[in-house]
């Protein structure tokens, strides 16, 4: 790849005014933090309870590091397979309800692990169109044939089912929460067509475990559906304000994965003291439901708001709330006039998203106050009406 490529490629980029950078975060993940050396309130992160920096999760894993070091030394088929591994695994299952479960170092891996090693040249995957960049390559890396249907459309998904032929096996994935549009799978009617056409069914519980269903378990227990759910994936990275992510499913499936996801097996094997940092996490969801009522009720008052500006926020019925302003150069405005005023909301533009639906991506956590949403609001509606996006 020559330099002059990668020059014009960047110089095309910023001449749109759409060159992305990083920015320098400092201090601990909480409702306030330190970005570019700026004290500003953050609506952007995915720790949706909070825990990110509870004491208690520092505490856990700071007892690991005494006991087990850092480094887990390689990968678990090798010699990284200790303790603090299955001691996670244990918890996972017990809480989702699932004969096993399989830790994966991020859940990027754990997607094209998963994917890639149910799914051959002779099967067919059907992903919905919104799905995360995750599990598209993961079913780019099966070379299984690659169907998107609509948006959450059921009767497309029936209709693609339906003529699918000569295949050995059909699998259905998505998302449970849709991570840009905050809204979630019809898991039920999923469920109901993968058993009439005789098709696997997984989920990304990403943004759902820890925040949805009656003990937080995700959208599978929310639908009532958890024991019709093939292949369960999930992260600790988000509501449990951890890291990794896991695979539930039945002894003999984890231990096929165990065999051949290569993002498993060729990599080495989650620090210890992330791991015990997880099972206080897991601990935490299960004791204190509090947090899901606060986080849930704060995103019901931020979108009730919004929505009553006038602004547009798609379906969003969880801690994801978009607010799609369309163009990209106003979504990037946007986000620099709220920093301003110190508040941190990314401008969410293509390929994250469709052409023509640029946003800002705010998330609530249970911690946010009644003064930080009301304040939150009060800058979008003088923003909105000085951009002209609302009256």
């Amino acid at each position: 790849m020559s330099v002059d490529f990668i020059n014009q490629t960047l110089k095309n980029i910023d001449e749109k005014g759409l060159k992305r950078s990083l920015r320098d975060v400092s201090g601990k993940q909480s409702r306030r933090i330190f970005v570019d050396g700026k004290d500003v309130l953050n609506f952007c992160s995915n720790n949706y309870l909070g825990l990110a920096d509870d004491v208690r999760l520092s505490k856990a894993a700071e007892d690991s590091l005494k006991t087990q070091g850092f480094g887990s030394g390689a990968s678990r088929l090798v010699c990284g397979n200790l303790d603090a591994h299955r001691q996670l695994e244990k918890k996972i299952a017990q809480f989702k309800g699932s004969e096993d479960c399989l830790v994966f170092s991020t859940g990027y891996m754990a997607n094209i692990g998963i994917i890639s090693s149910v799914c051959t040249r002779d099967d067919i995957v059907f992903s919905d169109r919104l799905n995360h960049a995750s599990i598209v390559d993961g079913i780019i890396l099966s070379r299984a044939t690659f169907t998107r249907y609509p948006h959450r459309d059921m009767d497309v998904l029936e209709k693609m089912l339906k003529e699918a032929q000569g295949y050995k096996k059909k699998l259905i994935v998505t998302d449970s929460v849709f991570s840009m549009d905050g809204d979630i799978a019809p898991l039920d009617k999923i469920v109901s067509l993968a058993k009439k056409y005789n098709a696997l069914v997984m989920i990304d519980e990403a943004h759902s475990f820890g925040v949805l269903g009656k003990n937080g378990k995700g959208l599978a227990e929310y639908f009532g559906v958890e024991k019709e759910i093939d292949i369960q994936m999930g992260t600790l990275s988000k509501a449990a304000g951890s890291f990794g992510a896991y695979c539930c499913g039945t002894k003999e499936m984890i231990q096929f994965f165990i065999n051949k996801a290569r993002s498993f097996i060729y990599t080495t094997a989650m620090p210890p003291s992330v791991a015990a940092a997880s099972i206080k996490a897991i601990e935490i969801i299960q004791s204190e439901s509090r947090r899901r009522c606060e986080v849930l009720a704060n995103g019901d008052r931020m979108r009730n708001a919004l929505k009553q500006m006038g602004f547009d926020i798609l379906d969003s019925c969880t801690p994801i709330i978009p607010v799609v302003v369309k163009e990209e150069l106003v979504a990037i405005e946007f986000s620099k006039k709220l920093f301003d005023v110190g508040i941190f909301v990314q401008a969410i533009r293509p390929p994250a998203v469709p052409s023509g639906t640029a946003r800002l991506r705010l998330t609530v956590m249970a911690t946010h106050t009644k003064e930080d949403i009301d304040f939150v609001v009060e800058e979008f509606q003088r923003i909105g009406k000085e951009l002209c996006l609302i009256l």
